[in-house]
């Protein structure tokens, strides 16, 4: 093949990519609906990104700068369009953003023309990633990220050990991009730092992961808050752990806040992930809590184990048997874009609404943190149902039939 012939085959490719239209999968949980497509993947990447397209320089076509995986995406409504902003990976590991829009929210995602520059000058990130963004009280949209730097106090053989710190950047466009100093905590680490969308008593709030060294929690995790006065001199004297990691849940190893809570009439909305080790690996799944409205320090709803886990081909990648979501859109008319992204590989979107996910908040059953209580949850369910006439699957097929 010559290289007029694979240019034409790369862009027709390309352009059958972009114009694939997403399905819901149904019936579903009645919770939420998943979509067949991802909506995010290495693939969306511009060709222009990947490609030297002069035949003097790249005879070959051959791809000049490898993209390993799209995901862990932040995402804000601007404009009337639907934005993420991605983790772009390449071949070489490392990690940069990439702002990409929709008209659906569900499909059609297109890169814009260049991928994000955050200002490093004098900060000496190795890598970035995991982005939440913002648009707070105070006229910014923020964006806080993981700065991960090798660990200063590692031997010279160890080539492993490193920090995680939390950068801060914000914009009024989405275009030009203020680097703030990483936040200050009393924590040796931090992951998963997210800001509150409005002040609490005239401070900024943030939603923290104290952790003791870069992969394990130790001593610390769990999502706590915290306070600053000057979010350009962001430092936090004090935090406290309000959703706490506890042995045999869906987070007994470590837990993280995911994007900014949603505000609704029964409380703010948390979308959260969930760490527990299993014979294969490190498994993440997704849960929800509610906290109050006036005391936004308090948990008020709290379902019982995950929200929502990988399922099918989302177990497979680069990091198997891991969801992780550090963005979501609430539209005005209570429409709910969740970008999820799976296995450390693709990004996904399922689409809910805030008063199905408060009804399943409010209405579902906490954790009693012991089979007993889960094994009680159940019978009450189906006594309930039995009092109703519905006494097995069978009824329920009778009662729906007639037969």
């Amino acid at each position: 093949m010559n290289f007029d012939e694979r240019l034409q085959e790369l862009v027709a490719g390309y352009q059958q990519l972009l114009n694939l239209r997403n399905e819901a999968i149904v019936p579903g949980n009645g919770i939420f609906t998943r979509y067949k497509n991802p909506v995010l993947t290495a693939d969306h990447i511009p060709l222009s990104w990947r490609y030297d397209f002069n035949q003097l320089t790249n005879p070959h076509l051959m791809i000049r700068f490898g993209i390993n995986a799209v995901f862990n995406a932040g995402a804000i409504k601007w404009d009337n369009k639907y934005i993420v902003m991605a983790r772009v990976e390449g071949w070489d590991r490392k990690s940069f953003f990439a702002l990409a829009e929709s008209e659906s929210g569900i499909d059609g995602f297109v890169f814009r023309e260049r991928p994000v520059q955050i200002p490093s000058e004098g900060f000496y990130d190795t890598n970035i990633y995991d982005i939440r963004l913002v648009q707070h009280e105070d006229g910014y949209v923020y964006g806080l990220f993981c700065t991960e730097r090798r660990d200063p106090a590692a031997s010279e053989g160890d080539q492993t050990s490193a920090v995680a710190q939390c950068g801060i950047v914000r914009t009024k466009d989405l275009e030009t991009w203020e680097r703030l100093p990483d936040l200050v905590t009393p924590s040796p680490q931090q992951r998963n730092v997210v800001l509150h969308p409005e002040f609490v008593n005239g401070k900024y709030m943030l939603y923290t992961r104290p952790q003791d060294g870069f992969i394990e929690a130790g001593n610390g995790g769990g999502i706590g808050i915290g306070f600053c006065a000057d979010i350009t001199h962001p430092i936090i004297e004090e935090e406290k752990v309000i959703d706490n990691k506890k042995y045999h849940t869906i987070a007994e190893a470590k837990n993280g806040q995911g994007p900014a809570p949603i505000k609704t009439a029964y409380g703010w909305l948390h979308l959260a992930h969930g760490v527990r080790n299993t014979a294969a690996g490190l498994r993440y799944t997704l849960y929800l809590f509610m906290t109050d409205l006036e005391d936004v320090t308090k948990v008020i709803y709290k379902p019982g184990g995950y929200f929502m886990a990988p399922e099918g081909a989302e177990r497979v990648g680069d990091v198997s048997n891991v969801l992780f979501s550090n963005g979501w859109i609430a539209d005005d008319n209570g429409d709910v874009f969740i970008y999820y992204a799976s296995s450390d590989t693709r990004l996904h979107v399922s689409t809910t609404t805030i008063e199905k996910l408060v009804d399943y908040c409010r209405f579902t059953a906490p954790d009693g943190y012991h089979s007993a209580a889960s094994a009680g949850v159940v019978q009450e369910l189906a006594e309930k149902n039995h009092i109703l006439g519905f006494t097995s699957a069978i009824n329920v097929e009778k009662q729906q039939t007639g037969k």
